[in-house]
């Protein structure tokens, strides 16, 4: 800016359009660190996986893996008038063993169609204390039926937006 004293006026220099430019170069150093941040930044960009809609009968769950933190979509379509029984939804022990984490009731003589979603969520007075409670390898099971079970695994990562929701509670 230049002042005038004498008309009291000021000229001032238009860099809207004008392309801004540092005063030094872009060090070897600099350029390793901007590569470093856009890499991560890459990395953290999330993107629901395509649904696939694994089918047994006439329950589906919409993928094979989930991340922590995403919800877990069960769709029942076509129940027949005599399905009646429960959804058990299996988290692991370990390797060998399964615990009921949620069971859904469903009567295809009160309702042959529904949708049900099912978040994870860690929980002091249930005893899901830490992620490690939820990583793993689940199974749906269909009881009262004869319909062979599904599974699905939770891993390690975090949905973004959602890491504080996955805090140690015990």
């Amino acid at each position: 800016m230049i002042s005038n004293q004498e008309s009291n006026t000021m000229e001032v220099e238009d860099a809207l359009n004008k392309e801004l430019r540092p005063n030094e170069e872009i060090t070897p150093e600099v350029e390793e660190k901007l590569n470093e941040i856009e890499k991560i930044n890459l990395e953290n960009q999330y993107s629901p996986k395509e649904r696939e809609w694994i089918t047994s009968g006439p329950f589906q769950i919409d993928r094979s893996e989930y991340l922590l933190g995403e919800k877990i979509f069960l769709r029942i379509g076509g129940l027949a008038y005599d399905d009646k029984g429960q959804v058990a939804i299996l988290k692991p022990l370990n390797s060998t063993h399964y615990s009921v984490f949620i069971t859904i009731p469903f009567d295809g003589g009160d309702k042959p169609a529904f949708n049900y979603y099912v978040e994870p969520q860690l929980s002091k007075t249930k005893g899901y204390c830490t992620v490690n409670d939820f990583v793993g390898d689940w199974r749906v099971v269909f009881r009262g039926t004869d319909y062979p079970n599904l599974e699905f695994k939770i891993t390690e990562q975090i949905l973004p937006g959602s890491e504080s929701d996955f805090e140690p509670v015990c």
